[in-house]
């Protein structure tokens, strides 16, 4: 093992890193599917994140008994990698703080982030936020949960640069069936699977919003579901397409056979994940000055670059070669 400084303490001096977090976020609403993905997750060795959701999830009447199953699994040995989520409720639904009572203090330590859906305005979104940040506190829970909000009303759209900016926040997330439904018919059904949903002008411009919000505020932009659940091939184009053109890093799953075809459209290309562990182990040598490699100059400006490579590569299950693994992980 090498001595020298690693890229996370040598590339990141008094800055935040950008958040490396897995490529896809695989949705489950009852017991038995949360079970079933904690189990998949674990086979898979966590290359995914699972959000328990308590918004479409609880049945009418069983929001308490709902939030309160969801701790008990957080809690449980099934939970291994502490790579699951929870969704609350909106905003203008009574339940949302009950959710945030019971799930922070029962297994504010565990969860990986909380999921805000349906906001407005950003003002909503800061109410939930500075809500979440006192049960914490009261709960004598130290660590910042990661927000993640759920960008799907023209409000929240006009305010998505505000809402990136909040304390906590960590994914800004593209909801299209909503954003479709509040536009009364001026988007036609058709836009919600794809060509339309790439295609048709004010989804374009919604989501190349989301993403340079995100993005300006080192937040990460995750794109919305595919509808067409069993056909991989679709889940991986729509993927990749989120991915290369407009620059989503991460994206939603509702059916386990949709979750490694997300995996392979955002991981990086194998031949720049050869390169990056090559250019960071000559840089680690250099004690991460400047260095030439195949030509090419390159300083901690580039080194950041290829380090984010590595990180994504190995939270999508792409082999590293050996000296960069032994070194960096």
């Amino acid at each position: 093992m090498s001595k020298l400084p690693h890229p996370k303490d040598a590339l990141f001096e008094g800055e935040k890193p950008f958040p490396i977090i897995p490529a896809c976020e695989h949705f489950a609403g009852s017991e038995k599917l949360i079970t079933k993905a904690l189990e998949f997750q674990n086979k898979l060795g966590g290359l995914f994140d699972i959000t328990m959701d308590c918004e479409d999830g609880a049945q009418t009447g069983k929001e308490k008994e709902h939030a309160e199953m969801i701790v008990r699994i957080q809690n449980s040995e099934l939970n291994k990698h502490n790579m699951s989520g929870v969704r609350i409720h909106d905003y203008t639904n009574a339940f949302w703080k009950q959710d945030v009572d019971i799930i922070v203090p029962g297994a504010g330590n565990k969860i990986a982030y909380i999921t805000i859906p349906k906001p407005t305005k950003a003002s909503q979104v800061e109410e939930m936020i500075t809500y979440i940040q006192g049960a914490a506190k009261k709960a004598g829970i130290t660590r910042e949960i990661p927000i993640h909000v759920l960008i799907e009303t023209h409000g929240a759209l006009a305010d998505v640069d505000k809402i990136a900016a909040l304390p906590w926040m960590q994914v800004v997330d593209f909801g299209l069936m909503d954003f479709i439904s509040g536009h009364h018919g001026a988007i036609p059904a058709s836009c919600m699977k794809s060509p339309g949903q790439f295609d048709h002008e004010l989804l374009r411009r919604a989501k190349a919003s989301c993403v340079a919000a995100a993005l300006a505020h080192g937040v990460i932009p995750a794109h919305n579901v595919t509808l067409d659940l069993k056909n991989q091939y679709q889940t991986y184009k729509d993927a990749k397409r989120a991915h290369d053109e407009f620059g989503f890093l991460r994206m939603w799953s509702i059916y386990p056979t949709q979750i490694q075809a997300i995996l392979d459209a955002m991981a990086p290309d194998y031949s720049e994940v050869q390169t990056s562990a090559a250019i960071l182990v000559k840089a680690q040598d250099a004690e991460w000055g400047p260095i030439q490699h195949d030509g090419d100059l390159h300083d901690r400006a580039t080194y950041r670059y290829f380090w984010e490579v590595l990180q994504k590569a190995k939270l999508t299950g792409i082999a590293i070669p050996e000296e960069a693994a032994k070194r960096f992980f």
